[in-house]
């Protein structure tokens, strides 16, 4: 079961506030994980940014649909209580409040204006009305990133080794490893070497080094390269490790590297492309878009 839209909330909502008392966004979210008998994974699922669970973004939203169409109201911050309006929607209350419902109420399509009957342009983005605008947002960028990742790699594989080779250094001091780009880029200039690529500092101050290789393929890695590779860091009394390849990792790599002593990181090309795109590599700013929220603190009166 995934987490329902948040048009499935409201009226669940609603009714656990018929009593007319005031309950705390937490409160709230518990009763309708239960109401809806949600599962631990359902409760665990994050929006694409990873800064908030699904279930508790959308019943923020429905919350807040709610309180547009004045069948809640916020007696304070982060609470919410049913108002005379909203006791007289339950009295004869309908299969489902959505937003065609809550159409019905002028406060509401102050807040939202009605887009029934209303001809869709050719910029126009598709949306869920299921799904919160902060929550849409989230998974468009995360479907650009992914898109973009894809164009970031093809355009590795029609590079030469030799800027393979000095991407992979770039990245790894990008993302703290290898000390300097002078420091790391000599030493990933050692290749061959037993299976070896080249060496880099863990830190800046070198207090650790990491063994790396690096396989510009477009075809699969298999088991056999992970084995040779985890040998030549044995034969270097080494524990550490980080293979990168444009290509992609067998099941058997993946579970072979998941079972060793040594820790040997994998990072196939679609986690390449995700993280050049993380630290600025090969790609540039199209556009931005700040999504900002209300700071309470700033009306607080002495």
């Amino acid at each position: 079961m995934a987490v329902p839209g948040f048009q499935s909330m409201t009226l669940p909502i609603l009714r656990g506030l018929a009593d007319g008392g005031v309950a705390t966004l937490g409160q709230i979210r518990g009763d309708v994980s239960k109401h809806l008998k949600l599962s631990e994974s359902d409760l665990a699922e994050m929006l694409p940014s990873g800064k908030q669970t699904v279930r508790a973004n959308r019943v923020a939203w429905a919350c807040v649909y709610l309180a547009k169409a004045e069948l809640l109201r916020r007696p304070k911050r982060g609470s919410y209580q049913v108002t005379d309006r909203g006791i007289k929607t339950l009295k004869d209350p309908p299969a489902r409040i959505d937003i065609t419902y809550l159409e019905r109420f002028p406060e509401f399509l102050k807040f939202r204006p009605a887009t029934k009957g209303k001809k869709a342009k050719k910029k126009d983005v598709p949306v869920d009305p299921d799904v919160p605008p902060l929550e849409q947002l989230e998974r468009a960028h995360e479907q650009l990133q992914s898109a973009l990742a894809d164009e970031v790699l093809e355009q590795v594989m029609a590079c030469s080794p030799q800027f393979f080779e000095s991407l992979v250094v770039e990245l790894l001091v990008e993302m703290g490893y290898g000390g300097s780009i002078r420091d790391a880029g000599v030493a990933l200039g050692k290749s061959g070497d037993e299976g070896i690529d080249g060496i880099i500092k863990e830190d800046r101050l070198g207090l650790d080094v990491i063994y790396v290789q690096a396989k510009r393929w477009s075809g699969t890695v298999g088991r056999p390269e992970i084995q040779k590779f985890v040998g030549a860091l044995h034969g270097k009394h080494a524990r550490k490790g980080v293979f990168l390849t444009t290509g992609a990792f067998s099941k058997g790599a993946r579970e072979y590297a998941q079972s060793i002593d040594s820790s040997v990181v994998l990072v196939d090309g679609e986690l390449l492309g995700t993280l050049m795109i993380e630290h600025g590599l090969g790609v540039s700013s199209y556009e931005s878009y700040a999504v900002k929220r209300l700071d309470s603190d700033y009306f607080a009166e002495d």
